[in-house]
């Protein structure tokens, strides 16, 4: 079986998809995915083939203002720039690659509205997979007059319901608890547990040697500060802000800012603070005890897997509705990213690392997200969609 894997964003719609890929490739099928140029090269270095599709226009590495978070507005975004402009530069391109390498099923990040349209067109099985974490984001009363017009520009009838996001199957690697209850999730979810048998998230590493950064305090707790990939050009000063802050903890204090940043340009630290440009979340998350974060899903999820509380400093998109179940469950504190001050920052994250509660929900979301299925059971629904099990899936 051929699978296409589909995204639109970077790497929190890329990292999630990665366990699905590598089950489906040890189950002997081949894989590939399609992306926009700028993220070719990193899906490329995790051993993908990788179809450029679409254009990077509107990705410039351009460092913003802070402004105040408005979801209407964030909502809006999503519809015209997903569901109209990236989806109309990704179609023609998306079409082009099912036509030539011919795959035999789809499956498209939530937020990829082109490759359920194309797969559509073409009469190909698809299947979405959930990179949003608290389901509330995309809305159908929002995307169906954007994603209509798609639709006509590739022959097909009006879905005014939206029904093709969610018809044939979802995949989610997010815990049930975590999606916000006042927005049903569809019929066709099915849960997938977001890594592959025998690389279940561990706190810390029986057979590596902590790295330097979390020791330079002896016996004091790992804070891991990131404002994402994209966000992080958009944060102001708010980086400046949170390290004034955190650093005076008696913590050891990550910091990843993305590669355009200079680590220089916040100037000199204490010992107990390492600022690097990048390190992958992997490598750090299993040396944490508290994420501080935009809230952006992928992050948000990262620090779920691995049992960890949150504080989280929104600035757009999902993030505000992420920050919004974080607290409703019980995960940690959400602050307001263009006013909380250094001091505040700091109380949020000494609070959270104190407060028992929180690490009793962080633990309990842990263990749910250990439950669901693995991957192997996504992919044997996918060879299902397809026609051709090699057994059936539940």
């Amino acid at each position: 079986m051929r699978i296409l894997v589909t995204f639109s964003g970077g790497g929190g719609h890329f990292e999630p998809l990665l366990p699905l890929a590598r089950a489906a490739r040890r189950a002997g099928h081949e894989v590939a995915f399609a992306a926009r140029p700028w993220m070719v090269a990193k899906v490329g270095a995790c051993g993908f083939a990788c179809f450029p599709s679409g254009t990077d226009r509107g990705l410039e590495p351009v460092t913003r203002p802070l402004v105040e978070v408005d979801m209407d507005r964030e909502i809006r975004d999503l519809r015209d720039g997903f569901g109209r402009r990236i989806a109309r530069e990704r179609g023609p391109d998306l079409l082009d690659v099912c036509e030539q390498w011919r795959p035999d099923v789809v499956v498209w990040d939530e937020t990829d509205f082109a490759a359920p349209i194309v797969a559509e067109r073409l009469g190909l099985p698809h299947a979405s997979f959930v990179v949003i974490a608290a389901g509330s984001f995309v809305r159908a009363e929002v995307m169906a007059e954007a994603l209509d017009e798609l639709r006509a520009e590739h022959g097909l009838a009006a879905d005014p319901t939206t029904e093709m996001l969610h018809r044939q199957l979802v995949l989610s690697p997010v815990p049930p608890s975590f999606r916000d209850p006042r927005f049903a999730s569809p019929a066709t979810l099915r849960g997938m547990r977001p890594w592959l048998d025998g690389e279940a998230p561990r706190r810390g590493r029986a057979d590596t040697s902590a790295p330097s950064w979390a020791g330079a305090v002896p016996g004091a707790p790992v804070v891991y500060l990131t404002l994402g990939t994209v966000f992080n050009h958009e944060s102001g000063d708010l980086f400046a802000r949170a390290i004034a802050g955190l650093r005076g903890l008696r913590a050891n204090i990550v910091v990843t800012l993305g590669r355009e940043i200079d680590p220089a340009s916040l100037g000199p630290q204490p010992s107990n603070v390492r600022v690097e440009r990048f390190v992958p979340q992997a490598e750090i998350l299993p040396w944490a005890d508290l994420v501080v974060s935009h809230g952006g899903s992928g992050s948000v999820l990262g620090a779920i897997a691995h049992g960890l509380p949150l504080v989280v400093i929104p600035m757009g998109a999902d993030q505000p509705l992420n920050a919004g179940r974080v607290v409703e469950l019980g995960l940690g504190r959400a602050l307001d990213a263009v006013r909380a001050t250094p001091a505040e920052i700091a109380a949020a994250a000494d609070d959270t690392l104190a407060d028992p509660r929180c690490a009793a929900a962080a633990t309990a979301l842990a263990t749910e997200v250990a439950g669901l299925p693995p991957p192997g059971d996504a992919v044997a629904r996918l060879e299902v969609l397809t026609g051709r099990p090699r057994s059936a899936a539940p």
